[in-house]
């Protein structure tokens, strides 16, 4: 049996899981399905289409299943999907999908901190640490383990590889491919390696990436044929494959190679 204060308003239609704790002052739409054992903290909203796991905890202020902020937008039926255990912050804004591909989708595990806005359409894989402040435009794609520092942009549709780190208060045009550090100035600046070493990869791993990135950012040859490069001359791995087939896949053009400091100026 849930948990639900007085002061909360749930639609008859919607439909909670057992154990769930609903605070004061929630606002629970029809059309909203919530797991098990999910907590909502005071004045947390769930509007029309928002689906959601089990295990997660909704701090006070924050609004998921928003009405896109997109023109083209003209009230079809979609939905914004939470997966399990996720720790959703004071003030999160989570859009749900437009005609575009029907659904916003945020998987498990992640945290997402104050005042971060997620947008229309975007997926964002499991394991994540989205910042305080961070906004990210329709239709991005977040891989798994990934951080977004604090009061960082990204451009809708760009892709974010798995295990990469963004510095805080960056401007994201482009892709950034995974295991790598990507700076406020939108340039390669080196793997996250203390990341990857958390996460267990070994350090053979973590050597055979840096061949593959040292190719690719540090290098004088463009995208295309450093990955004919690195195909050709460094052994087969996922962590390679993966890299090259993402870089070579990049709709949006990735990240720009690494520049010395005294090249900036």
């Amino acid at each position: 049996m849930s948990n639900i204060s007085p002061m909360a308003y749930v639609h008859p239609e919607a439909v909670i899981g057992e154990g769930c704790e609903i605070g004061p002052f929630c606002y629970i739409d029809s059309n909203v399905v919530i797991g098990a054992n999910n907590r909502l903290m005071n004045s947390v909203t769930l509007l029309s289409g928002t689906r959601m796991g089990s295990g997660n905890t909704i701090f006070p202020g924050a609004v998921i299943g928003a009405v896109p902020q997109d023109l083209k937008f003209k009230g079809e039926v979609t939905t914004a999907q939470i997966g399990d255990n996720c720790e959703i912050r004071e003030c999160v804004t989570i859009s749900r999908g437009t005609a575009s591909t029907g659904t916003t989708i945020i998987g498990s595990n992640n945290l997402i901190m104050a005042y971060a806005h997620v947008g229309h359409d975007c997926v964002i894989g499991s394991n994540c640490v989205i910042v305080n402040g961070v906004s990210l435009a329709g239709e991005v794609h977040v891989g798994d383990w990934v951080v977004i520092g604090g009061h960082s942009a990204v451009h809708q549709w760009t892709h974010i590889g798995d295990h990469a780190m963004i510095q805080g208060m960056s401007g994201v045009t482009k892709d950034i491919p995974p295991y790598i550090t990507a700076s406020k100035d939108d340039h390669y600046a080196g793997i996250n390696k203390t990341g990857l070493s958390r996460r267990g990869f070994t350090h053979e791993q973590i050597m055979a990436i840096h061949d593959v990135c040292r190719i690719l950012f540090q290098s004088d040859l463009n995208y295309m044929n450093a990955c004919d490069k690195a195909e050709a001359e460094l052994p087969q791995s996922p962590e390679r494959d993966y890299l090259l087939n993402f870089v070579r896949s990049s709709q949006r053009g990735c990240i720009k190679p690494y520049v010395k400091k005294s090249n900036r100026e």
